[in-house]
């Protein structure tokens, strides 16, 4: 018998399921990986972007569950049973849109590495809003930095997004929404 305390080997790959933008994926990942590398190493998703890599920035948001998070935080095994939405599963998505096209209006954004983390914040922002104003979609940003740009763009596009008539829990996308969540 050995007086030293032997660690268990930790599996160097593991299989883990979850929802990726609508489709269904089962993959054999690092058991120490993030959700930002698996997104990434699949070469098909591109707008989760290494950034700090400590949860800082928000280059790497992502929609989990409906709510914006740091991909770079969330480890491969905390995936199973979750659903997970990028700016690549958002492209018809009328909140997506919105955004999309008030950061355009606005000239919001300059070289458009930080772009995908602002618009999932702000979707998401929009998902969760309750009163829909300006401060609540500030707020919903606030984890997100942009390093050229400066940020008056993104605060005219969050005012235009707060203005009257745009998207909003009582239009047509909540019956869409509850089956995402």
């Amino acid at each position: 018998m050995s007086d030293h305390y032997q660690v268990p080997e930790t599996p160097a790959q593991e299989n883990i399921s979850f929802e990726l933008n609508g489709a269904a994926v089962t993959r054999s990942v690092p058991a120490a990986g993030t959700l930002l590398d698996i997104l990434r190493e699949s070469g098909q998703i591109t707008s989760a972007r290494p950034g700090c890599r400590v949860g800082r920035c928000g280059a790497c948001q992502v929609l989990l569950d409906g709510r914006a998070v740091p991909s770079c935080l969330v480890m491969s095994w905390q995936l199973p049973g979750h659903y997970v939405q990028t700016v690549e599963g958002l492209n018809k998505d009328p909140d997506f849109l919105a955004v999309r096209d008030a950061l355009a209006s606005e000239s919001a954004l300059q070289c458009g590495y930080c772009t995908p983390g602002f618009a999932v914040s702000l979707v998401s922002g929009i998902r969760q809003r309750r009163q829909g104003s300006t401060a609540d979609l500030t707020e919903s940003v606030a984890g997100n930095l942009c390093r050229c740009t400066g940020y008056g763009g993104i605060r005219r596009a969050i005012d235009q997004l707060s203005a009257p008539g745009c998207p909003d829990e009582s239009d047509d996308r909540s019956a869409l929404l509850s089956e995402k969540q």
